[in-house]
């Protein structure tokens, strides 16, 4: 009898969100340095402008980055699940942009319970200084936006499983 020929696709996943996580963490938050320092320079001359010791620029600035690598491992997560380029694409496109407009479509009451909780809304609370009152805690929305990516992640594993059995 052979043995069985059953590729190992789930190390292979973590090793992909292991390594593309840390690439994107660096690129991102480098990134957002760099565009809040190239922001400082230019609002400098108008005598408006934050510098990273201000309350929470710290936070919005690294958080920014934080929130972008979340993003991207989101997008890991849903393209291995559905793994169709387009429809990947489409799915993250429309979670994190086509959503929260349809959401405001609402009426006000509902838009106000379930907006805050919209993966690009809840993690994008980590990146800004003034929060809307509608929205989650910095790092409440942040941990929301990594369940979304975690949830993407066990729908991903799940598929991957049966896939290969």
């Amino acid at each position: 009898m052979r043995p069985s020929v059953v590729p190992r696709r789930l190390p292979v996943l973590w090793a992909k969100a292991a390594v593309y996580g840390a690439v994107a963490r660096a690129l991102m938050t480098t990134t957002s340095l760099m565009a809040f320092l190239a922001d400082r320079t230019l609002m400098s001359s108008t005598g408006a402008g934050a510098s990273l010791g201000d309350p929470g620029v710290t936070r919005a600035v690294l958080g920014n980055g934080l929130y972008m690598t979340v993003v991207a491992l989101l997008s890991v997560g849903i393209g291995a699940l559905v793994r169709n380029t387009a429809g990947g694409m489409t799915t993250v496109f429309g979670l994190l942009l086509v959503l929260p407009e349809l959401v405001k479509a609402l009426p006000s009451s509902r838009a106000d319970q379930v907006g805050p909780y919209l993966p690009s809304n809840a993690g994008h609370a980590l990146a800004v200084l003034q929060s809307d009152p509608n929205t989650l805690a910095p790092w409440t929305g942040f941990a929301v936006c990594c369940l979304y990516a975690a949830v993407a992640f066990a729908g991903a594993a799940v598929a991957l499983k049966r896939r290969d059995a």
